[in-house]
């Protein structure tokens, strides 16, 4: 904590308006509400003008939100301290059941004078683009996946279901070409959703092509070629972790990281007892769903295939004998759970959480390049 701190300051930060209160430090005082002013940094500044202190003198936060950190950034850069919270971690009282702005801005001054907020890391702005165009593709994938849905279903309502196999395949999309309707109103409804389908594709393939051209300049892709390295981890996979986590030397310890992932075991434990139950899932969904699902691959005996291979060029020693290392272990834990009769899912998410210590193990060894 800063000693010339002189004020705490919390903002309920909303789309349209931003709420103020203010702490003072070094003093138990209950925080005061400043007021209510529209999302403007101007204004912003003109209310926290109000205490007669320096902007360094005084320590703002808001919560993490759709709002981004387009407020943090601008603040940092008028001279003041801002941090943006985790949402999750804000203490609540349960028997607080009135809910206002005001309420959350005093309560946000409050913890933040008595240091029981947790701070996220904000993304360089390069970065957080990057983060931004891979999700844009997942976004389009759930469309496709959608309007293919809504395809399928229509074909199965008229009575002309695929029965050749397996969908969306070279031979699928011919007998799709192929069809043909006697009512011109099933004509078009089906070249609308067929339209649809091959739209969302050609999405997908333009936000594909972005992605990779993005990689090339990007600072962090040192570190995607070299989790390139581990099995199952195919270059968006390597993206989506970098862009999602950011820097994995922030991380002390690889427990730290599975904790922030969301894949460590829940406990309720009192006194003599102790109970484990599922996984927290908190944190960042996206890169725990492609960890167990990249834990599946385990399943099969270690060995470098030519992709990996092909991989592992131009990679330091120390990586490679990390990713092969990992495969060993994690190959051979997977049997050793399945032999035990452990439930195929639990199996993947326990070969994903000692996934992720060999991930923070590459991310240490590997630094990003300087712009």
């Amino acid at each position: 904590m800063e000693e010339n701190i002189k004020y705490f300051i919390g903002l309920d930060v909303h789309k349209e308006s931003i709420a103020v209160a203010a702490a003072p430090a070094n003093s138990r005082e209950e925080p005061r509400f400043i007021g209510t002013t529209t999302y403007s940094v101007t204004k912003i500044m003109k209310a926290l003008s109000r205490s007669e202190c320096a902007p360094s003198e005084l320590s703002i936060v808001y919560e993490a939100g759709p709002c981004g950190y387009g407020l943090q950034r601008e603040l940092v850069a008028k001279g003041y301290r801002c941090e943006v919270v985790a949402p999750s971690k804000v203490p609540r009282r349960p028997a607080d059941r009135i809910k206002t702005d005001r309420r959350d801005a005093l309560l946000l001054a409050r913890l933040h004078r008595s240091a029981e907020l947790v701070a996220v890391v904000v993304p360089d702005p390069a970065d957080e683009a990057v983060r931004d165009l891979l999700r844009a593709r997942e976004d389009a994938v759930k469309a496709q996946r959608c309007v293919r849905q809504q395809l399928m279903a229509l074909l199965l309502r008229l009575g002309k279901p695929y029965r050749g196999g397996r969908g969306w395949t070279a031979k699928h999309l011919r007998y799709l070409a192929d069809l043909s309707f006697d009512n011109p109103h099933h004509r078009i409804v089906y070249t609308e959703y067929h339209l649809a389908v091959q739209s969302a594709g050609e999405r997908i393939e333009r936000l594909e092509a972005a992605i990779l051209q993005a990689a090339d300049t990007w600072r962090w892709h040192p570190v995607v070629k070299a989790l390139m390295s581990l099995r199952s981890v195919d270059f968006l996979t390597a993206m989506t972790i970098v862009a999602e986590i950011g820097d994995l030397r922030r991380f002390e310890h690889p427990r730290q990281l599975m904790n922030y992932l969301g894949l460590v075991p829940s406990e309720f434990s009192s006194g003599n007892s102790t109970q484990r139950g599922p996984i927290t899932r908190t944190g960042n969904g996206r890169v725990r769903r492609l960890l167990i699902e990249a834990a599946w691959n385990y399943r099969h005996p270690a060995r470098i295939s030519p992709t990996i291979l092909a991989r592992h060029a131009g990679l330091p020693t120390a990586v490679v004998e990390i990713a092969w290392k990992a495969q060993v272990r994690l190959c051979h834990r997977f049997r050793k759970l399945r032999l035990r009769g452990l439930h195929h899912n639990k199996t993947c998410t326990a070969i994903a959480r000692e996934l992720v210590g060999f991930i923070w193990d590459i991310g240490r060894q590997v630094r990003p390049t300087t712009p």
